[in-house]
C-alpha cells in the first residue's frame, strides 16, 4: 500500500498543523513566513519543519502498525501541493523524514523493518547528499569493534572514497613510526590492531583555493579507558561510538565529493583502540608527540587529545585555511549542554571572551540552520595553567572542573592556524 503526505504552504497559518486527511494521507500545512528571505528566525523555523517531518515519520511507524497486515504500507509519497514556491520547504520536510527513517539491522538474522521506501527525491543535491553522509557516520557509529576495527575502517573508507569521488591515503603503522607519532602509537600499545593514519582529500575540479580546510576527527574505534579502565555501566557499554568524530569527518567528505561541491577539503582520522593489553601505556609514562613536545600521561583514559595532537600537528603541512576537529573528548562537553547542542572554542580574541571569528560565527549559523546547536565556550589561558607538569612539557589532564575547556587548551598548544574545537 502506498502513503502520501501532502504539504500546503500557508499564507493564513502562524505554525505547522497537520491532521490524517484519509487512511492513507496526511495534510501539513506550513507557514509561509518561515520562507521568507528576510526572516531573521528562518534558520530555526527550517529545523521546525525538519523536525515536523521527523515527527510524523514516528506518528506513520505506529499507525502501520496498528492497520491489519492487509492495510500495511511500505511505500510513502511527499508532494509539495503549492506550486511555485519555495522547494526548501520540500527539502526540510523530506530530510527530517529521511534521517528518522534509519534502521541499523545489519546483523540481525531475521528483523522486521519499519523502514519505509520513500518516493520523493530531493530538489536540493546537497541537501540529499548530506543525508547520505548522515546515514554513513550512523552506520560507522553503530558497528562494533568486532566488525569495525581500524584496518577495517581505514577499508571502508577507501570504498567509500571510491563511490564518491574522494581521494584516500592510509599510512600504516610503519610509516606512523616513521612521523614518529608518539600519542597515536601510546595510545594503541595495548590493542593488537595495528592503528591507521587516513587522510582523506576531495578538491573539486573547478576549485581555486591553494590551502584547503582540514577536518581532524577522533578515531577510537573502542575506548576502554586503558589501564584507567572505565566502568562498564553507562560508560564502556557504548565506546564504540567513540570513533564519532572520525565517522563525522567521513560523512562530510562524502557529502561534498558526492554533491559535487566546489570545495578543497582534507580529512585526518588517527584510528586506534584504546585498551589496556600487555604493553599498554600506563599513568604516569611521558610521550614524545609528532611535534617534539613531551607530554605526562595522568589518566590513559585522556587519550582521545593524545592521538588529535598529532593530527593537528600533522595539519600544519597543508598550510590550512582553517582546521576544525570534532571528537566525542570529554565527559564534561555533554554535562554541559546535554543531548541538546555541541561544546566548542577556538584559538582567537583569547584574551576577550564574548567576540568569535567569521568563521565561528557561521559555523554557529549553520548550525542553527540544520539542528546541530553549538555553544561556544571561554578558553582563557588560565585554563592552560591546569595542564602544567613537573616533569613533561604538558599533563594529558586538568583539573575536575571545565575539563572540556583544559582539553581544548591540551589541543591549542598543538595548532598555528586559525582552529575550532568541537
Amino acid at each position: 500500500m502506498k502513503f502520501e503526505i501532502k504539504l500546503y504552504a500557508d499564507e493564513l497559518v502562524n505554525s505547522i498543523s497537520w491532521c490524517l486527511s484519509n487512511e492513507y494521507s496526511i495534510t501539513c500545512q506550513i507557514p509561509l513566513s518561515y520562507y521568507a528571505i528576510s526572516d531573521k528566525n528562518r534558520e530555526i523555523n527550517y529545523n521546525l519543519v525538519r523536525n515536523s517531518g521527523a515527527s510524523i515519520h514516528q506518528f506513520l511507524i505506529q499507525l502501520n502498525k496498528a492497520y491489519h497486515r492487509k492495510k500495511k504500507f511500505n511505500n510513502v509519497t511527499i508532494c509539495l501541493k503549492n506550486k511555485g514556491k519555495a522547494s526548501v520547504i520540500l527539502d526540510s520536510f523530506l530530510e527530517g523524514f529521511y534521517l528518522a527513517n534509519y534502521e541499523f539491522n545489519t546483523h540481525k538474522t531475521v528483523s522486521i523493518s519499519n523502514m519505509f521506501e520513500i518516493k520523493t527525491q530531493f530538489s536540493d543535491e546537497m541537501t540529499w547528499a548530506t543525508s547520505l553522509g548522515t546515514y554513513i557516520a550512523r552506520d560507522l557509529v553503530n558497528e562494533p569493534l568486532s566488525h569495525l576495527n581500524a584496518e577495517i575502517f581505514s577499508k571502508k573508507v577507501k570504498t567509500l572514497g571510491k563511490d564518491a569521488g574522494f581521494k584516500v591515503e592510509v599510512l600504516d603503522e610503519q610509516k606512523i613510526k616513521e612521523l614518529k607519532m608518539g600519542g597515536v602509537l601510546n595510545v594503541n600499545k595495548g590493542s593488537v590492531t595495528k592503528p591507521t593514519f587516513n587522510i582523506l582529500t576531495f578538491k573539486s575540479k573547478n576549485s581555486k583555493n591553494d590551502r584547503p580546510i582540514v577536518l581532524v576527527g577522533k578515531g577510537v574505534m573502542y575506548d576502554t579507558g586503558g589501564l584507567s579502565l572505565k566502568s562498564t555501566p553507562n560508560s564502556m557499554d557504548m565506546m564504540k561510538c567513540d570513533m564519532g568524530g572520525a565517522a563525522a569527518v567521513v560523512g562530510t567528505i562524502y557529502a561534498l565529493a558526492k554533491s559535487k561541491t566546489d570545495c578543497y577539503v582534507i580529512g585526518l582520522v588517527p584510528a586506534v583502540e584504546n585498551r589496556p593489553g600487555g604493553d599498554a601505556y600506563v599513568p604516569g609514562d611521558i610521550i614524545t608527540m609528532m611535534s617534539g613536545k613531551t607530554v605526562e600521561v595522568l589518566n590513559t583514559d585522556a587519550e582521545g587529545r593524545l592521538i588529535l595532537a598529532d593530527a593537528l600537528h600533522y595539519a600544519k603541512r597543508f598550510k590550512p585555511k582553517l582546521v576544525i576537529d570534532i571528537a566525542t573528548l570529554t565527559g564534561s562537553a555533554s554535562r554541559c549542554t546535554g543531548k541538546y547542542g555541541a561544546v566548542c572554542m577556538e584559538n582567537y580574541n583569547k584574551e576577550i571572551f564574548g567576540d568569535f571569528s567569521d568563521s565561528m560565527k557561521l559555523l554557529i549559523s549553520i548550525g542553527n540552520y540544520v539542528g546541530e546547536r553549538l555553544v561556544v565556550q571561554p578558553f582563557w589561558d588560565e585554563y592552560k595553567n591546569e595542564l602544567d607538569s613537573s616533569v613533561a612539557d604538558i599533563t594529558n589532564l586538568g583539573g575536575a572542573e571545565s575539563g572540556h575547556i583544559t582539553a581544548g587548551k591540551f589541543l591549542e598548544q598543538f595548532v598555528d592556524y586559525p582552529w575550532i574545537h568541537i
